[in-house]
Order: structure tokens, then C-alpha cells, then sequence
């Protein structure tokens, strides 16, 4: 596996009541050391949400999103968890949590370009 690099992901899901379990994938954020690389992508599609959630509020689901991908970029208006260190904001970010947005368990991979396999698992698991 020459020129492969070990990659984590887990899948952004929604998941609005919580208690149901019932959830829609949404994106993947991806993590590799080797590469320095942290992103995560996610495609909402309103009309699948809406018919799975009636009443939930796309504004506040997308606000979460792009939280996630400021924390990715470690943006300075991302708050205190964006400055952290790569490996250290991909944990906060997949951590088991009780809220709208959560993650799937972390995987593993191997891939030569994160950017491609992080294009290939949206494709796969979210579109």
C-alpha cells in the first residue's frame, strides 16, 4: 500500500428526537494525520428531511454544519475548539453526544488523496 495514508471518518447524521433513533446521514467529516488534513462535507436535502422531520428547522441544522466545518478549518471564528490541534478537534467533533447532529462511530481507511476519499464517502453514504 505504497502512497496510502491512513485516514478516520465518521458520518454526520441528524437525528432530531433523540429518543426515536431515527436519523438521516448527511456528511462525512474525515481526518488524517499523516496528511494534516481535517474537512468535513455535507449535502442537505430538504425535501428527504422534511418528509423524515416534518418540523425541523433547516436554518438551525445548517448553522450546526457550517460550525463543524469552521472547527475543521480551525477558523478564528470557530470558538475555543477550532484552535485546538487537528487530532483534537476531530475528537471533540466526533464525540458521543445527545444533540440534533451527531456521528456515526469512527472508521478507518486508507487512501493516497484524503480530498478524493472524502469526496467518494459523501457520494457513498450521504447522496
Amino acid at each position: 500500500m505504497q502512497g496510502q495514508r491512513l485516514f478516520e471518518y465518521a458520518i454526520l447524521r441528524i437525528m432530531p428526537r433523540v429518543e426515536r433513533e431515527e436519523f438521516c446521514n448527511v456528511g462525512v467529516v474525515l481526518y488524517s494525520r499523516e496528511a494534516k488534513f481535517l474537512q468535513c462535507r455535507y449535502h442537505l436535502d430538504p425535501v428527504r428531511l422534511k418528509a423524515l422531520f416534518r418540523e425541523l428547522d433547516l436554518h438551525e441544522v445548517e448553522a450546526y454544519l457550517q460550525s463543524f466545518e469552521l472547527i475543521c478549518r480551525g477558523a478564528k471564528n470557530g470558538g475555543p475548539i477550532a484552535q485546538l490541534d487537528l487530532a483534537s478537534r476531530f475528537r471533540w467533533l466526533t464525540a458521543t453526544r445527545s444533540t440534533i447532529l451527531q456521528c456515526s462511530k469512527v472508521h478507518p481507511g486508507f487512501c493516497a488523496v484524503p480530498d478524493k476519499a472524502l469526496e467518494k464517502l459523501v457520494e457513498q453514504l450521504v447522496l
